[in-house]
């Protein structure tokens, strides 16, 4: 059977991110991807969107995230570009893909979203999927210890007004990350499936929760 020019594409980016991504930390390497992916094309069957610039945004938007950069927000799209220009991708399609990269992150859900379409709004649920319930638990603390934070301080509060830049730069706590952004994006998600998914996430998480600070207090 012949292969069509977009499953090709496809596979040849999954390829590409995998070897990017062979060393990355365990919360934003392949298999996170992968997640994100299979995520987001379970949400594109029931909206109007262009599947194929779903799936390379879904690919392709954490092949440099900034975290993992010095902060360095243009490394991503530029790799993105790169990448895609040599595949023979058109024009078009590449700033769609980059565009979306550009505005997917939480970013501390404090700045405007410079750029939108149904495309994005899929993809960027996809990912947000992937920071909530038993998954987004596990990768929370996974980059908690690998970033050496405190698992939790009670005189620490959560700081809910965290600019970008502050929210980058934060060292707080891992359990107020919960507080900062996951138990946030319950009422963030852009699609019906996004959201339906993210309410039974959502209880997992505040479950875990009441059960930390019941252990934490001694009382279980």
């Amino acid at each position: 059977m012949i292969k069509k020019p977009s499953e090709i594409l496809i596979n040849n980016t999954i390829a590409f991110v995998k070897e990017e991504l062979k060393n990355a930390e365990g919360g934003h390497d392949w298999f996170h991807i992968e997640r994100v992916y299979k995520n987001a094309m379970h949400i594109s069957e029931t909206e109007q969107v262009d599947t194929l610039i779903v799936a390379l945004g879904a690919l392709l938007h954490d092949i440099a995230d900034s975290k993992f950069h010095d902060g360095d927000e243009a490394v991503g799209p530029k790799k993105a570009t790169d990448f895609l220009t040599s595949e023979g991708v058109s024009e078009e399609i590449i700033e769609h893909v980059v565009q979306s990269i550009k505005n997917i992150s939480f970013k501390g859900g404090n700045k405007t979203q410079a750029f939108h379409s149904n495309e994005l709004a899929v993809v960027q649920d996809a990912d947000r999927l992937d920071a909530l319930g038993a998954i987004g638990i596990a990768r929370t603390f996974n980059y908690g210890g690998f970033k050496n934070r405190t698992l939790y301080n009670p005189d620490i509060q959560p700081n809910l007004q965290m600019s970008p830049a502050e929210y980058k730069a934060s060292e707080a706590p891992t359990i107020n990350h919960f507080y900062e952004k996951l138990l946030l994006l319950k009422d963030r998600m852009n699609t019906e499936t996004g959201r339906r998914i993210a309410a039974e996430r959502h209880v997992f998480m505040e479950t875990f929760l009441q059960q930390f600070y019941a252990e934490w207090d001694g009382k279980k």
